[in-house]
């Protein structure tokens, strides 16, 4: 008989921004396979007598990667009774939850899946960026800067998004900012749209540079800014003048 695997959401950043739920599991964990976005307060919730191993990875680690964490997973939930996956964010928005929960399912495992708050919303919050707002937005898109390498061509439209979608949340896309905003601006974005670039979101080394489509690469450059980041392209940036709190 096996145990059961939580695919659990850490939340942006900040470490009280975790869910009760996933601090009410972590209290009672056997094994917990973290990544490299969990802070280190949350890790110090983690109970001395749980099993802590790290399974981040890093942008240009070998695709493996992950069949070496479903195989872990799969390893400790035939001897531990409860087996933590810990994800930076929520699991399943560009973390990979929906991929590990479908191995655990083909292999017979018990899951939970307990949701996070995404960096691309909280960063965004903490920022003083609406990402919807009934005067300047009322649709947004979450997309990867990052596809996966395996795949023959790039999936998302960027040329298409330009004027389809009022606020763009851009997550894992800071080494291709210079080729997106190209792009976008190719499909007929108005080149002034405002842009901000949020680095370590929701933490004490929150960052956050603004510019335009046109100017937002060079700025990204001069500024040093690295990951990890969030993009986010719209005219509901410049309300962070007006209701920033950070």
């Amino acid at each position: 008989m096996t145990g059961k695997v939580y695919l659990v959401g850490a939340g942006p950043g900040d470490s009280k921004l975790i869910t009760l739920r996933a601090v009410e599991l972590l209290k009672k964990a056997d094994v917990v396979l973290y990544d490299r976005l969990v802070s280190k307060k949350i890790i110090s919730m983690i109970p001395k007598s749980a099993e802590k191993v790290y399974v981040g990875r890093a942008v240009g680690d070998d695709t493996a990667h992950q069949n070496t964490t479903n195989d872990l997973m799969a390893k400790y939930a035939k001897t531990r009774k409860n087996v933590i996956r810990l994800k930076g964010g929520d699991p399943i928005i560009f973390g990979r939850g929906g991929e590990e929960a479908e191995f655990l399912k083909e292999n017979k495992i018990k899951y939970e899946i307990v949701p996070g708050i995404t960096s691309g919303i909280g960063s965004a919050t903490y920022a003083g960026i609406p990402l919807t707002h009934r005067k300047y937005a009322s649709s947004v898109v979450f997309v990867t800067g990052h596809e996966d390498p395996e795949k023959k061509k790039e999936i998302v439209k960027w040329k298409n998004l330009a004027k389809s979608v009022d606020t763009i949340v851009i997550m894992m896309g800071l080494s291709r900012i210079d080729v997106i905003c190209k792009q976008l601006i190719a499909g007929g974005m108005d080149k002034t749209t405002p842009v901000a670039v949020i680095q370590n979101g929701t933490t004490h080394k929150q960052k956050m540079i603004k510019g335009t489509v046109t100017d937002i690469a060079k700025k990204v450059n001069e500024n040093k800014i690295t990951p990890p980041t969030n993009i986010i392209i719209g005219r509901v940036v410049d309300l962070s003048e007006i209701i920033g709190w950070k």
